[in-house]
């Protein structure tokens, strides 16, 4: 059986333990943030394209295919039949999500060329 001090000593090093762990999981929660932004700018950029191959405004089927909390995170760029998406993950603090910033393209022929 253990001895008292032992007990303590084991509520001492999960005590000391328990911020390691946290901060494990704030980076396992922003990698898979920043990975699933990444998917996400990749369908919105393909939205985008596909509408400007039909005609239609590529920037707003860029927007209307990400959910809303990416809205307002979003940058999306037209030129020709080029779409380029940039979207900034969600993330504990500002200065991270920007830094980790994904971006996607996607490119068709504009309709009437060729």
């Amino acid at each position: 059986m253990a001895s008292p001090s032992e007990r303590g000593q084991a509520s001492v090093e999960l005590l000391a333990g328990l911020p390691a762990l946290l901060v494990a999981a704030v980076i396992a929660f922003q990698l898979l943030a920043t990975g699933y932004s990444l998917t996400l700018a990749d369908g919105a950029a393909e939205a985008g394209a596909l509408a400007r191959a039909g005609g239609g405004d590529a920037e707003e089927a860029a927007r209307e295919a990400l959910p809303d909390w990416a809205r307002e995170r979003v940058e999306v760029e037209v030129e020709g039949g080029d779409v380029a998406v940039e979207l900034r993950p969600p993330a504990p603090l500002v200065a991270v999500g920007e830094a980790l910033t994904v971006s996607s393209r996607a490119w068709v022929r504009p309709d009437g060329d060729g």
